[in-house]
């Protein structure tokens, strides 16, 4: 793919997010989950850092080596045609500089978006503090991104991750507050779209759309609102994070506690056939 080519593709995803209807983006973790994913009708995925740090063998929040998540993603990218976006997580960098090249390596594996979380991973949390970076290091992070972007010549969507509900910072109104100003202040400085991971209630899901203004991005789980309901809330785009990896694991696990509990095969009837997953993988 050319950088022509990924910057338009770039502007296709963009465009997803302004409809018609919700962009809804199932998570994918390596080629063939990928391949699934786009089989079953889906026209955009995005990666799940959980699930691609587990396929590798490491566990979540940054411990993967970023080489191998550049690597990783770039297979992904080269199993589908459609846009890919990927989760990098906090950008993989101590600085915006940092970040900024972050960007330009996964930009080079040909995504054309990105999330970026504003929480700090537990080894870097001071004692007192939140683990949440303060405003103007998020946006200063954020910025570099949307410049290295520029520099690249791939216009590629940031989805600012708020981590405010997923690690209870504050109490409801505060949190609520400091969500739409955090919001605001990442779309100022160049991101896309507004990522409240773990805001499942649907009244303030919708009262932060209004407030922001601008594209968000909800995690799905069995219970929450419909596609149509969300799209009534007004919410823009919605994605499995690291549910189907966590599905899938949690399949092998039942069947393998099962086969050593029993030792019968009743529970070795795969879905899928050697052929479908050959005929998945067989070249475009």
């Amino acid at each position: 793919m050319s950088g022509a080519e990924q910057a338009v593709k770039a502007g296709l995803f963009r465009a997803m997010h302004y409809g018609p209807g919700l962009l809804l983006l199932p998570n994918a973790w390596d080629a063939i989950s990928a391949r699934i994913i786009v089989g079953a009708g889906f026209h955009a995925i995005a990666t799940t850092s959980g699930g691609v740090a587990w396929a590798l063998g490491y566990p979540d929040g940054e411990a993967a080596p970023w080489d191998e998540v550049v690597a990783a993603t770039g297979r992904i990218v080269r199993a589908v045609a459609v846009p890919v976006t990927a989760d990098i997580e906090t950008g993989y960098g101590d600085t915006p500089e940092a970040v900024g090249r972050s960007i330009g390596d996964i930009i080079g594996a040909g995504v054309v978006g990105v999330n970026l979380e504003d929480g700090l991973r537990p080894d870097k949390v001071k004692p007192g503090n939140p683990p949440i970076r303060s405003l103007e290091d998020a946006t200063s992070r954020i910025r570099a991104a949307r410049e290295a972007a520029q520099s690249a010549g791939v216009p590629i969507v940031i989805n600012a991750r708020i981590d405010l509900y997923i690690k209870n910072i504050g109490d409801e109104q505060s949190r609520f507050d400091e969500a739409v100003a955090r919001g605001r202040a990442y779309l100022a400085a160049g991101a896309d779209c507004v990522y409240p991971i773990a805001l499942r209630d649907p009244e303030t899901i919708g009262r932060l759309v209004k407030a922001i203004g601008a594209p968000v991005n909800v995690v799905v789980r069995a219970g929450l609102p419909s596609v149509a309901e969300l799209e009534a809330l007004g919410v823009a785009r919605a994605s499995t994070a690291t549910a189907l990896p966590l599905m899938a694991m949690g399949l092998i696990r039942q069947v393998a506690e099962q086969l050593r509990a029993t030792h019968r095969f009743d529970a070795i009837n795969p879905a899928m056939t050697h052929p479908e997953a050959q005929l998945l993988l067989a070249e475009r």
